[in-house]
């Protein structure tokens, strides 16, 4: 008589960050820490300072292609944010870690950043965004090929 196995194949769920087959979903991501004084008196990170985790992922995926924000600047050359779409999902609290993903694309003069946080503890959403750069040249609107090796 054969046994029979009530036993489920369980898996243990793939992050949201990852693709199915494995490897990243994503151009980039970073991971950091929430720390105390970005929260607020509920316990949980001030709004405003996501905005600070997207920006600083975004100077960290330049350097990672040897993008020299400061450098750039120094040449006349800039990318500047011209328009913000934010939805928080989840809040992160005091000394939580987060993954910081993004992709990028190019559309016209705009680099368009799709970015997303994810709570590495339990890799729930915390906020996705669009941000949406222009280029300037000497402080007028340009094309920016400098920047065009982020969509390498």
């Amino acid at each position: 008589m054969s046994e029979n196995n009530n036993e489920k194949n369980v898996t243990t769920p793939r992050p949201l960050w990852e693709r199915q087959g494995g490897g990243s979903a994503y151009m980039f991501q970073t991971r950091m820490e929430v720390r105390d004084y970005e929260c607020d008196i509920q316990g949980i990170v001030n709004n405003a300072n996501y905005l600070h985790y997207l920006e600083h992922t975004r100077h960290r995926f330049l350097r990672s292609r040897n993008v020299s924000f400061a450098e750039l600047h120094e040449k006349g050359v800039d990318v500047v944010v011209a328009r913000m779409d934010l939805q928080y999902k989840v809040p992160l609290r005091c000394d939580d870690e987060f993954i910081s993903c993004l992709n990028v694309t190019k559309e016209g003069i705009r680099y368009v950043f799709k970015q997303d946080i994810f709570r590495a503890s339990d890799n729930k959403l915390c906020i996705r965004a669009k941000v949406e750069l222009v280029g300037l040249r000497d402080g007028k609107l340009a094309m920016t090929p400098e920047y065009d090796v982020l969509l390498a």
